[in-house]
């Protein structure tokens, strides 16, 4: 899903004029867009730039699969489903595959696209797809050296009480928790 192939509106969209490259790290890169606004002003746009994650809505008879990890830009740790970035020209479904296996040793050969959605459109561009699937088999984790955490099943209920108490605080293991509870209350996930 491009941004621009879902839906475009002449009278609000901004034309680029020049692209300043000013970061270009292992994961992300930042740059400096000047734009022609629809009033024929310009402007400076600051865009972060990333190859896109996955993330993986795990049941095991009726619990989530969760990792804690600790997460430098919250300077905390986090309660989070299994999730991580795409390789370069990698499949998102394989990737959601081997993500769910690393980080928590299970498997599943029935991952069902939930939803794919922008993070933080105003300012990046990273977009997370997010499976699931209601049938994970246990098997053995294979960390990446420098990534370090816990793994645990919560129920829907204990789901719930640490979004309350702020151990899962983001957006993709919310929306995560809440199409799970809705699945409960329709029997379908989407």
């Amino acid at each position: 899903m491009k941004n621009n192939e879902i839906h475009s509106n002449p009278l609000l969209d901004e034309k680029t004029v020049s692209t300043q490259p000013i970061f270009s790290g292992k994961i992300i890169s930042l740059q400096v867009d000047t734009v022609t606004l629809p009033d024929g002003n310009t402007a400076t746009r600051e865009v972060v730039k990333h190859p896109g994650a996955v993330a993986v809505l795990a049941l095991n008879q009726g619990k989530m699969l969760v990792v804690e990890q600790y997460r430098q830009a919250m300077g905390r740790t986090e309660v989070e489903i299994p999730a991580g970035k795409l390789d370069p020209g990698e499949d998102p479904l394989a990737a959601a595959g081997r993500e769910l296996q690393e980080e928590t040793g299970f498997h599943s050969g029935e991952l069902q696209l939930l939803q794919s959605f922008y993070t933080s459109p105003g300012f990046a561009d990273e977009i997370i797809h997010l499976y699931v699937t209601d049938n994970a088999q246990p098997g053995d984790m294979a960390l990446d050296e420098d990534e370090f955490l816990e793994v645990s099943e919560l129920t829907l209920e204990e789901a719930y009480q640490y979004i309350r108490d702020g151990r899962i605080a983001d957006a993709k293991t919310m929306m995560a928790v809440y199409a799970w509870h809705l699945y409960t209350l329709t029997g379908q996930w989407h």
